[in-house]
């Protein structure tokens, strides 16, 4: 194979590459608003049928023991009824956490427009995460 072939083959693998290092240090996507959380890197998978706000971690207490806590604001932006399941991955320590939202109701929804707020504790976690996976899913009806 000649050199000009090899830089052929290799020139679409590495813009690629730069392609997706470019959109991974990009902010979060339009359905987050108002992040603050010392994280160094937080990947997004958010359903369209839900937008976060108000999206934050501290160290603190969750009870008696001193956890990582993350608190966020869920509205739904369907025009239907909807529950969601959501995942926070510290992808660094290999931890995760899970929540229902809403966790209990006759059915357990978030009506169209309303908004839940969701804390999620990582008991015993006394150090920040420096990189977080957030997951957000519409569940079936």
């Amino acid at each position: 194979m000649s050199r000009i072939q090899k830089v052929s083959l290799a020139l679409p693998v590495l813009l690629s590459i730069l392609v997706l290092v470019g959109c991974a240090s990009m902010g979060p996507p339009g359905n987050v608003k108002d992040v603050t959380c010392a994280a160094k890197t937080i990947s997004w998978d958010v359903a369209k049928e839900a937008e976060i706000s108000n999206f934050a971690c501290s160290l603190g207490k969750f009870g008696i023991d001193p956890s990582l806590i993350f608190t966020m604001d869920l509205t739904n932006v369907s025009d239907q009824a909807r529950r969601y399941r959501v995942n926070v991955f510290l992808e660094d320590m290999d931890k995760a956490a899970g929540h229902l939202v809403p966790r209990k109701g006759k059915p357990p929804v978030v009506e169209p427009g309303q908004t839940a707020s969701i804390k999620i504790p990582f008991l015993k976690t006394e150090t920040l995460s420096d990189k977080v996976l957030v997951v957000v899913q519409a569940m079936a009806e």
